[in-house]
């Protein structure tokens, strides 16, 4: 292989122009990258026969051999789909704080009447005029969509979605009156079609002592988290006045 093809193989290494965005992204392109380098000089062929001949194309095998060492690494995927965890749980990272199922027999703190506990904070997508308040409700299955989109969704529900399921969702989201979601940031899928239904949601909610059924207020009000690329890095290193507020109520 000559200098000049090395070289330019090399310069794809630099198409982007920022640094990946997570150390997981870096790590499956740098695999990708190396597979491709490999065969590139093991063929022997100047890049512009290479690059088009479809043996060397990359295949499935390839991709489940890359899927494979970030695993051996100890990395586990955050999943997007229900499909995904429910096929292959072991590959997936354990879900996020979720809301205490029904049947839970763990105490929570009493609430007496009109007072409110704080159970939660996330970041706020859009700001309204006043705090919400609704009933928890927790939406995680396609088998609990189904089932609010055939007998509707029932009134002032605060969806509780363990993951970014705004395609999971999207049948129904018109109809809740609020959204707490478990993972993602406020330029994710979900956090975009809140705005466009002017559904108040945070995002990247933590929670801890809210069940299904319990009542629940949000500081919709708060200040929404700064979308900007300089917002989200000095976001990253506050100290967390900029999260909302979750309350239970009486």
């Amino acid at each position: 292989m000559s200098g000049t093809e090395g070289e330019r193989f090399a310069g794809l290494h630099d198409k982007y122009a920022t640094e990946a965005a997570t150390p997981t992204v870096r790590d499956f392109h740098a695999a990708i990258r190396g597979r491709f380098e490999q065969r590139f000089q093991e063929s022997g062929l100047p890049w512009e026969e290479f690059v088009f001949n479809p043996e060397h194309t990359l295949t499935l095998e390839d991709l489940t051999a890359v899927e494979a060492e970030m695993l051996a690494g100890g990395y586990r995927f955050d999943h997007s789909a229900q499909v995904s965890v429910t096929e292959e749980p072991e590959k997936y990272k354990a879900g996020a704080a979720a809301p205490a199922a029904e049947a839970s027999t763990e105490p929570v703190e009493t609430v007496a009447a009109g007072e409110q506990l704080v159970v939660g904070h996330g970041d706020n997508v859009f700001a309204t005029d006043a705090n919400i308040e609704g009933v928890a409700r927790e939406i995680s299955t396609l088998e609990r969509v189904m089932e609010m989109l055939s007998e509707g969704v029932p009134e002032d529900t605060i969806a509780i979605i363990d993951d970014c399921g705004g395609t999971m969702t999207a049948p129904i989201i018109a109809d809740f009156k609020g959204i707490l979601c478990l993972a993602g940031t406020v330029r994710t899928h979900l956090a975009i079609l809140s705005r466009e239904y002017g559904i108040p949601c945070l995002m990247a909610t933590e929670l801890d002592g809210l069940r299904e059924g319990d009542a629940v207020r949000i500081e919709t009000t708060k200040k929404p988290r700064d979308i900007t690329p300089e917002g989200m890095a000095a976001a990253a290193t506050s100290s967390g006045e900029q999260r909302a507020t979750v309350w239970r109520i009486a």
